[in-house]
């Protein structure tokens, strides 16, 4: 923003109670329940397409609040979700520790991989300064997002998880089985601790800031949940701190298994170190390709207040296994959404059918994809409003 625009005006119409999204992240239960979806803001909107290419890259659309506020706000303005989630990447983080971080057109993101200690000796100290620097234009944008959403609008925030983000700067791009990450992980343990360590740092308050700035909720993406190395026992090196987080505030959990070790153990610090600084704060956890069981144990193990629902889960099995209490978020297949027709009102009948009277927040299983009609997706929320 240049010191002769306006700076935008807060909207004062709907209060935090109007925000469906965040009601149900206090345990109730909303019928219909409210809807939003992961990568709402992408290549399926021509709005997109256009406010893309005017950005020039990926990453100046990220950095720049006029450009990721007016996609942010596009699918807000075509179909009325109950929640904006803030434009942005999971890779911003490793490019603010100093990683080379670009996005290469039809092939996605490629970073110089921290393929041992010498690289990792490269990245920024957790509390370098430089690095929430680099992330102020991210803040800027949440700021001006909560004043120009409507008020009945939940706004969310988001990071990676500790796995996930550690895969894509070790192996230095997004491969099908993480071979480079699971390799060095077992190989080099102590490494990986010291990275997911300044990662667990880092993005705690990462999360608090974006909080702080004007977002509601935030959600935590382990998009690797399912592609983890083996168990190894913890290096013992030093843990970075995430603030005043005793051991006590962490949930209980059972002895390490893959999932605990490298991907909920590490997000129940997380967890703990926002509340730390902004008690009360709403987190979901999406912990894709960890199975029904992975599921159940995000909740009761990591501290958050909802787990993220993946499309291969069966959602009417996850809620049987959980406490009617647990808040649940997803689970349609992005797939579904692009078939269209009987086959998508009947699978949206079946996340309506396995979450009534439960608290739940409507979404896919994974992200829209770009070749999704925008017919399907307002069909979609026709037939869960109750008007098709």
């Amino acid at each position: 923003m240049t010191g002769t625009e306006r700076e935008p005006e807060r909207k004062t119409s709907g209060t935090t109670s109007e925000r469906k999204v965040l009601r149900v992240l206090e345990g109730e239960a909303i019928g219909p329940p409210p809807a939003w979806m992961m990568r709402q803001a992408g290549r399926y909107l021509p709005e997109y397409r256009a406010t893309r290419a005017e950005a020039g890259s990926f990453l100046d659309l990220c950095y720049s609040p006029d450009f990721a506020v007016e996609v942010t706000l596009q699918p807000i303005r075509r179909f009325g979700f109950d929640a904006a989630i803030l434009f942005s990447d999971i890779l911003v983080v490793p490019h603010a520790l100093g990683q080379d971080v670009r996005f290469v057109e039809g092939e996605g993101p490629r970073l110089d991989p921290l393929d041992g200690r010498d690289a990792f000796a490269r990245l920024r100290e957790a509390g370098d300064p430089a690095v929430m620097t680099h992330l102020a234009p991210v803040f800027q944008t949440v700021t001006r997002l909560r004043a120009e959403l409507p008020g009945e609008t939940t706004l969310l925030g988001f990071c990676g998880a500790p796995w996930t983000v550690a895969s894509y700067m070790i192996g230095g791009r997004g491969t099908p089985d993480l071979a480079p990450a699971r390799a060095l992980a077992e190989g080099d343990t102590a490494l990986v601790d010291a990275l997911i360590d300044r990662l667990v740092t880092v993005q705690t308050d990462y999360l608090v800031r974006q909080l702080e700035a004007g977002a509601d909720a935030v959600q935590i993406f382990e998009s690797h949940a399912g592609t983890l190395p083996r168990a190894v026992p913890a290096s013992g090196g030093v843990v970075e701190p995430v603030g005043d987080v005793s051991e006590s505030a962490l949930p209980d959990a059972p002895a390490a298994d893959a999932l605990t070790r490298w991907s909920l153990q590490p997000i129940a610090r997380m967890v703990a170190g926002v509340r730390a600084r902004v008690p009360g704060a709403k987190i979901i956890v999406f912990a894709r390709g960890s199975g029904l069981d992975g599921h159940a144990r995000v909740v009761p193990e990591t501290g958050a207040d909802a787990v993220g629902v993946d499309w291969g889960v069966d959602l009417r099995a996850l809620r049987a296994r959980v406490p009617a209490t647990t808040v649940t978020q997803g689970n349609l297949h992005p797939d579904t959404l692009i078939e269209g027709g009987a086959a998508l009102d009947a699978a949206v009948d079946a996340v309506l059918a396995a979450t009534a009277g439960l608290p739940h927040i409507f979404n896919l299983g994974h992200g829209i994809t770009p070749q999704t009609p925008v017919a399907h997706v307002e069909r979609m929320l026709a037939r869960l409003r109750g008007q098709g």
